[in-house]
């Protein structure tokens, strides 16, 4: 028996390779498959199964292309209706791996497909539960992404309690628990950074899990819950309906483009220009309204939250061999019309003679003595409304990056404004989209609240009303 967890960082997402006797099982695919048909053809084994265990929001599984390529069935849960070939499992149907037996459990809650697999050994003993986002390590599915019809967040958060109540607390304390996400996960609110634990000390710990009625866990479950992010609900589309082919994906953006075509092909197509360069050294030399997500973090949820159409066409600046990489992680989030990336990268635009633009970037240090200079000045607190409710400055405005086209009408084009994060990620996409719109004095704070907690600064772990912005 073989189980081996896939997990992806930048997404917090966990795919799983298991394998016996020759056979294979993937559950919740990434949307690039050639790890997984390499892996099976590595250890002579043939893909019979693809379980989804629902129709995920955070990403566009590979479910479809790995399923053509491999002869693969692709399995859901009871209720699944997809616009593909795919076995719509029975609550408590049985498939064989080898020696293993994978079988169904129907755990509505989350979405009302959504299904957990027990897999059980040569020996006849449950050995884990592949739980998807009915349960997570610290936390559940949130149960406001399926709303329909007469259908209530409430509604759901009940459904979910008894599809843990029933089905997924009476399994053995020893069950090992294999979530789909991890810590940074927009699916839930307070998961671990551990990507798995047993069962038994799940019960233990985890809020949802220990809940003494239907009524608290229905409470607990629901409070604080921000909106989803736009991007959830078309993937939730792609994945029951299908999308285009990751190779052909691959054709139409591997397009190397000299300075002259990137920027001929910028003017005829309205294309975005999106520059995946780390943060400072985006600062340092930029084209000129691009927008800057660096690959080094959170890249692919972060443009799935700021860019709003998913068939926006793309035009990218990388580091030196980084455009496959950049093309793929967007690929995995629904947006698959990248049209060409800047070859030579910014060097090349710069050799050419073309025009550049640059974001002043200050340390913690100079923006203590701005605001002791001048105690009347626009400084922006860009993390979530959570960061800054648990601790901020004094001095700042909690604007969340999440929430920008919410408040960019607030911005007066001739003042200056200072902007930070938390280490200084997300104030670089914040001010390359403020710079984007015309708005020409804004100053990133490098290394972000981190840097700025070792100033003299007042600070307050507090939220003041008055300043954080209602969302």
């Amino acid at each position: 028996m073989k189980i081996e967890q896939i997990y992806t960082g930048c997404l917090a997402e966990a795919a799983y390779y298991i394998e016996s006797n020759g056979e294979a099982a993937i559950i919740d695919p990434l949307r690039e498959i050639n790890p997984y048909l390499k892996k099976a053809a590595q250890n002579g084994a043939t893909i019979k199964y693809i379980f989804e265990t629902h129709f995920h929001a955070d990403f566009v599984s590979g479910h479809v292309d790995l399923a053509e390529k491999s002869g693969a069935t692709i399995v859901y849960g009871p209720t699944a209706k997809t616009d593909f070939p795919s076995h719509i499992a029975k609550d408590g149907e049985q498939f064989k791996i080898g020696d293993l037996t994978i079988t169904t459990i129907h755990t509505p809650g989350h979405t009302l497909e959504s299904t957990t697999y027990l897999l059980t050994d040569a020996n006849g003993k449950d050995h884990c539960i592949f739980s998807g986002d009915t349960l997570f390590i610290g936390d559940v599915g949130r149960p406001d992404l399926a709303q329909k019809g007469d259908l209530t967040m409430d509604d759901l958060a009940g459904m979910l309690y008894d599809s843990l109540t029933t089905k997924i607390k009476p399994l053995a304390d020893d069950v090992i628990v294999y979530p789909a996400h991890g810590a940074g996960s927009a699916c839930g609110k307070s998961m671990s950074k551990e990507t798995f634990d047993t069962l038994g000390n799940q019960k233990e710990v985890n809020y949802a899990l220990k809940a003494s009625s239907k009524e608290q866990f229905i409470k607990e479950v629901t409070d604080g819950i921000l909106p989803p992010p736009q991007y959830f609900a078309k993937n939730v589309a792609m994945n029951k309906g299908g999308y285009e082919s990751i190779d052909e994906v691959y054709e139409k953006g591997l397009v190397a483009l000299s300075p002259k075509e990137f920027e001929t092909v910028a003017n005829l197509t309205g294309a975005l220009i999106l520059d995946t360069r780390d943060p400072q050294v985006f600062a340092q030399a930029f084209i000129p309204n691009s927008i800057n997500i660096g690959l080094n973090g959170q890249f692919a949820p972060w443009v799935g939250a700021l860019i709003s159409d998913l068939k926006q066409e793309l035009l990218l600046v990388t580091e030196e061999g980084k455009a496959e990489e950049a093309i793929t992680r967007l690929a995995r989030v629904g947006y698959d019309n990248t049209i060409g990336y800047l070859e030579g990268g910014i060097t090349a635009w710069q050799a050419a003679g073309k025009e550049t633009d640059e974001i002043k970037s200050i340390s913690a240090a100079e923006f203590e003595a701005v605001l002791n200079a001048d105690e009347v000045i626009n400084a922006l607190d860009v993390r979530k409304p959570g960061e800054y409710e648990s601790e901020h400055l004094e001095a700042t405005l909690a604007r969340p990056l999440d929430y920008i086209n919410d408040w960019t009408s607030e911005i007066n084009p001739e003042e200056t404004y200072y902007i930070h994060c938390a280490g200084g990620y997300r104030s670089m996409i914040a001010a390359s989209i403020l710079k984007a719109r015309g708005i020409e004095k804004v100053i990133d704070i490098a290394g972000g609240y981190s840097a700025l907690k070792e100033t003299e600064l007042k600070r307050t772990d507090f939220a003041c009303p008055s300043k954080a912005m209602k969302v």
